[in-house]
């Protein structure tokens, strides 16, 4: 038990082996590296930084972390032109306007009295980082910091810094235990240093062709193993194309996992030419990446080569 009397989030993890147990139950298959930076967040109560490609597992991480931990996963999706409004929290304008109107009806005249009732802790909606500090445990997502504007990322790290919200109408909201946050970026741009140096920071690799068989394998048991491993093979093929021929948009596990899940729905039991090009869609989502991998002969690239 935390000093205040709230219960410990990491309560039961005492190494980063255990922590890499527990995700594996919940079918993330982590690698020490990153094993050891969730449990060195959970231990610290630092934030977790995690860059990398789109699709190699950031996001199901906090997913996984977030069940493993029995939380509930609050995500704050960034993109451009996001405020602290839209994040913090924001006033319930209609409530606010039909107890006033009821108000008036029923011959309230004390102004004082009526403004004091508008800014009622009922009439707040909490956005995701006020939902957050507010509910203990939980696991906070900030998904994509790199689509926010750096005005909200010089937001977000004042937060972080001290995990409390002001709001004028009614003080100061300060999280009794601190939430487990996840920070994520695809790196379309770079992330001021002040936000890294609040976190601790873990960049996510592609796996290697024999973890994404086991991931494969873990997330779709349904997918026959000679399956599993052509579409993992092919994977590998397409994410090394040389210089000149390098996709627009190489896939991730998560579009493995989708390659496979089509495949499985099929009834494929292996991966044939026919087969990947009418359903090059789950895994390819360039219309020009498609035409180059197709024009390069699907047979190699099933083979391996």
């Amino acid at each position: 038990m935390a000093a205040n009397g709230a219960p410990e989030v990491e309560s039961g993890i005492e190494s980063p082996g255990d922590l890499q147990r527990l995700l594996d139950e919940q079918a993330y298959l982590a690698d020490e590296g990153l094993a050891t930076a969730g449990f060195l967040a959970l231990r610290m109560r630092r934030p977790l930084f995690l860059e990398g490609e789109a699709g190699v597992g950031k996001t199901a991480l906090a997913k996984a972390l977030a069940a493993v931990l029995g939380a509930p996963l609050i995500r704050l999706q960034c993109y451009e032109g996001l405020d602290a409004a839209q994040a913090l929290y924001d006033w319930d304008f209609p409530r606010q306007l039909l107890h006033l109107r009821a108000a008036e009806a029923a011959g309230v005249a004390d102004v004082d009295r009526l403004e004091g009732e508008l800014y009622d802790r009922r009439f707040l909606l909490a956005r995701p980082l006020l939902q957050a500090l507010e509910t203990v445990p939980s696991v906070l997502l900030v998904d994509e910091i790199d689509r926010a504007d750096d005005e909200f990322e010089a937001f977000l790290l004042e937060v972080l810094s001290d995990f409390t919200i002001s709001v004028p109408e009614l003080g100061t909201v300060r999280a009794e235990v601190p939430p487990v946050v996840v920070v994520t970026s695809n790196r379309t741009r770079e992330v001021h240093d002040a936000l890294k140096r609040r976190c601790l920071y873990h960049w996510l690799e592609h796996p290697s062709y024999e973890r994404e068989v086991a991931i494969i394998r873990r997330r779709l048991p349904g997918a026959a193993e000679r399956l599993a491993s052509q579409v993992a093979r092919a994977a590998q093929q397409l994410r090394a194309q040389p210089a000149g021929g390098a996709l627009l948009k190489p896939p991730g596990v998560a579009e493995s996992l989708d390659w496979t899940e089509a495949l499985v729905a099929l009834g494929a039991r292996e991966l044939d030419p026919a087969t990947a090009a009418v359903t090059l869609g789950a895994v390819l989502k360039y219309r020009e990446d498609q035409e180059r991998v197709v024009k390069n002969g699907l047979a190699a690239l099933i083979d391996g080569g």
